[in-house]
């Protein structure tokens, strides 16, 4: 499959409803600093995609799929926060960080092929 856009991508998709998943989940947190910061976190996986993908540039590229993949950590990080102060259970962490693993291994991925 040729990649015509960066909404052909299967990372950017898998992010996109990781978005709004955890979105969806803090939505109503009163931590607002913290959910002000897994906020940027979950948003930059997917624009970090889009972005480089239109620098139409591998290079550039690879270096916001790296950003990207970075990204997945601090939202894995965040999340483990989140559970530690009780603001998800177990089941919805498992959940979530298993979506970020595996965002960051089609980035992995992906980058080795560019």
């Amino acid at each position: 499959m040729k990649i015509e856009k960066f909404e052909d991508i299967i990372a950017w998709n898998k992010a996109k409803t990781l978005t709004l998943r955890i979105y969806h989940v803090f939505k109503t947190s009163k931590d607002y600093s913290f959910k002000d910061q897994i906020q940027r976190a979950y948003v930059s996986i997917m624009n970090n995609i889009s972005e480089g993908f239109e620098r139409r540039s591998n290079k550039e590229f690879i270096h916001f799929l790296y950003i990207s993949k970075g990204s997945c950590g601090e939202v894995r990080s965040m999340l483990s926060l989140g559970k530690d102060l009780n603001y998800i259970d177990e089941a919805e962490y498992a959940k979530l960080n298993n979506m970020t693993l595996e965002i960051s291994k089609i980035l992995s991925g992906f980058i080795k092929i560019l």
